[in-house]
């Protein structure tokens, strides 16, 4: 406890604390200023808070590689909602865990969405420019590489030609901005499927994604993997959705919760989307 407590016959302000501890007030801020400056700002990352089963072990993967930058990626604090574009609360709250992932203040980031950007960003942190390339729902690939030269594309209809040299250049992060909102407004599920690679379970990994295209469609994403000496494989799944919402870690209904085991049947039940279990897939190296 705090208390304030002026002194008589004069102006200096005292700050008085419950273990007797006093500091002038003059004094006392120029003690607290640098002292708060080098307080340390915890960010808890997914593998950090989540502990695999007991019996379980995490894999670990080459440190440059996707994989390990999901399992290191941030998540915002214990308890957080999960929330929507414009603030409010998701009305359907099937969480454990929300990353910290900004949202635009529109109705942007969707489920592809998301999954594109947290690859674009892995790719945009290791400065290889010239593997950020995603298609739109036209089948036009629209690589970052043009967008850094000044590019842009033009939009008319279901019609898109690039124009080049009309707009600021760089790989700054104003251009990379511009170029993940474009990828936003014009790719969703069918484009972001076309570019992804079949994959069988056995071979899962953080990074890939069950994935059904369509209008509407979803994706999730596997975000980290442990196994136990037997070979039996638990993963986790993060998700953004309609409307355009935090990516978050999904729970589900078994003991592992929210550690998934690999589907047996022929579908696999998520919180929010069942998916055929084949409708597995990964990023092309």
């Amino acid at each position: 406890m705090v208390r304030r407590i002026y002194q008589a016959g004069g102006n200096s302000l005292k700050l008085e604390f419950g273990l007797k501890f006093n500091l002038d007030f003059r004094c006392g801020i120029c003690f607290l200023i640098p002292f708060l400056l080098v307080l340390p700002i915890f960010s808890e990352s997914i593998q950090e808070r989540f502990t695999p089963p007991n019996g379980y072990s995490r894999l670990t993967y080459p440190k440059e590689s996707f994989s390990t930058y999901l399992q290191n990626f941030p998540l915002k604090p214990k308890g957080s909602p999960v929330l929507l574009y414009n603030g409010s609360k998701k009305q359907n709250q099937v969480h454990e865990a929300v990353l910290d992932f900004p949202l635009l203040k529109s109705d942007l980031i969707q489920c592809a969405d998301a999954v594109m950007k947290l690859r674009a960003e892995y790719l945009y942190s290791r400065k290889e420019w010239g593997k950020i390339t995603f298609s739109i729902s036209n089948g036009m690939l629209v690589p970052f590489s043009r967008f850094a030269k000044g590019d842009r594309v033009v939009v008319k209809g279901n019609k898109t030609t690039w124009k080049e040299g009309i707009a600021k250049k760089g790989t700054n992060r104003e251009v990379f901005e511009t170029y993940l909102q474009f990828i936003y407004s014009y790719a969703g599920t069918i484009s972001l499927k076309s570019e992804l690679k079949k994959k069988q379970l056995q071979d899962l990994e953080p990074g890939d994604v069950w994935i059904q295209a369509g209008s509407p469609g979803h994706v999730v994403m596997v975000v980290d993997k442990a196994q136990s000496k037997d070979g039996n494989t638990l993963f986790l799944l993060a998700q953004s959705y309609m409307p355009s919402q935090e990516m978050h870690i999904l729970k589900n209904d078994t003991t592992y919760s929210p550690w998934f085991a690999l589907p047996q049947g022929e579908f696999f039940p998520t919180p929010e989307w069942e998916f055929m279990t084949n409708a597995f897939y990964g990023f092309r190296k």
